[in-house]
């Protein structure tokens, strides 16, 4: 039974000026489950002071720093304290702040990349399963209806056997920095690898790909063969990839991940083949599922109708017709998440038919494919396994 009451949440980053920060607390707030009630939204005191003000939080529990904000909550009545804490940070804190949160108690949910590096999110891991809480990853575009449909289909056998999947995400953002002839300078922290790692872009947005394709088909990559590319000057991570994918059990990929694909604004979208049909989805067309057949004409399913599977109709909030998208996906990560913590707050965690959404083993698997991938690169391209 869920807990009759809403979750506390507190939010570690994500102040005044960062985009990803009030996405999430869109999201968390979108279903009246959650109230925000807790922050270190930055590392600097009073900016982190000032974005509480921002929220209307109480101040005193606004904090100056993650470290300050685990201790002290922690220290509070279980009536007063946190439930679980976002974590919204640069890439190289989210293993020290998850790591921080979880052995004072708290459960955590954490923007992707999983941690810096495999080895830090195999630590983590360790630290998840010790510790007995819950651990969610916000890899959003699982959350979407259709998304959720399309695995619902593969999973009943309505493609039959996958052969084939091809997952694409490609930007054209970053063509402006080319075209400029940067002198340089890191204008972006995804392109320093001391905060963002070995990766930026099959990191940042290919990962994403990744992690779309296993959610949808359950299939795990064993090998890929990747060439990555930098084409800005002056920038020490990757802004373009391309890789081929074996799967274990025997399907074949492709995967491509960009951010200089000229006039491309956020085109994540995925195909995959069966022996019997084959589905195709479009991250900036959502709310359609396309099926198609080799002796039948396609199907075009939508959101929010009552042919589509009780899955997805659970997270659809509104009729058919009226578009849903990116917050109320995202949104769905975290409803999924608030059922666990409920069950871990009231001491019936986990449930023997476990739960929907991204975790700590779908971020090992994110971290061993971002590894890889740029061992391979390095390699001219050799066929790499993930190892894990």
């Amino acid at each position: 039974m869920a807990v009759k009451r809403k979750l506390r949440m507190g939010m570690v980053g994500g102040g005044r000026g960062a985009f990803i920060g009030s996405v999430h607390r869109m999201a968390a707030a979108l279903d009246g489950r959650i109230d925000l009630v807790a922050g270190a939204f930055s590392s600097d005191a009073e900016k982190s002071q000032a974005s509480g003000d921002d929220l209307f939080l109480d101040s005193n529990r606004v904090y100056g720093s993650y470290q300050e904000m685990a201790e002290k909550e922690a220290a509070l009545d279980a009536d007063k304290r946190i439930d679980f804490v976002s974590i919204v940070v640069r890439n190289d804190l989210h293993f020290a702040v998850a790591k921080t949160f979880l052995e004072a108690g708290f459960n955590v949910i954490c923007e992707k990349p999983l941690a810096f590096s495999l080895e830090q999110g195999q630590q983590l891991r360790e630290i998840v399963r010790e510790t007995g809480k819950v651990f969610g990853l916000t890899h959003n575009y699982t959350g979407y209806p259709m998304v959720k449909e399309a695995r619902k289909m593969v999973a009943g056998g309505e493609l039959g056997r996958i052969l084939k999947v091809v997952v694409e995400y490609p930007q054209g953002y970053a063509i402006t920095a080319l075209k400029e002839q940067e002198d340089g300078a890191i204008s972006n922290w995804r392109m320093d690898p001391a905060v963002s790692g070995v990766s930026n872009c099959m990191g940042d947005i290919g990962s994403h790909a990744e992690n779309l394709a296993r959610y949808i088909t359950k299939l795990e990559i064993e090998e890929l063969a990747a060439d990555l590319s930098t084409f800005i000057p002056g920038r020490p991570l990757d802004d373009d990839g391309n890789m081929l994918l074996r799967f274990k059990g025997g399907a074949k990929g492709i995967l491509y991940a960009s951010q200089i694909s000229t006039g491309d604004e956020n085109n994540l979208n995925i195909r995959v083949y069966g022996t019997e049909a084959s589905l195709e989805w479009h991250q900036e067309h959502p709310n359609e599922l396309i099926v198609k057949f080799a002796e039948q004409p396609r199907q075009i399913h939508r959101r929010g109708n009552v042919y589509n599977s009780e899955t997805c109709q659970h997270s659809t909030r509104i009729p058919f017709g009226h578009p849903e998208g990116f917050i109320e996906a995202f949104a769905n990560v975290y409803l999924g998440v608030a059922e666990a913590i409920s069950d871990e707050v009231e001491g019936n965690y986990p449930r023997a038919d476990g739960y929907d959404f991204p975790d700590v083993d779908d971020g090992i698997q994110g971290m061993a494919f971002i590894e890889a991938a740029v061992k391979s690169s390095n390699a001219n391209a050799a066929w790499t396994g993930l190892g894990v």
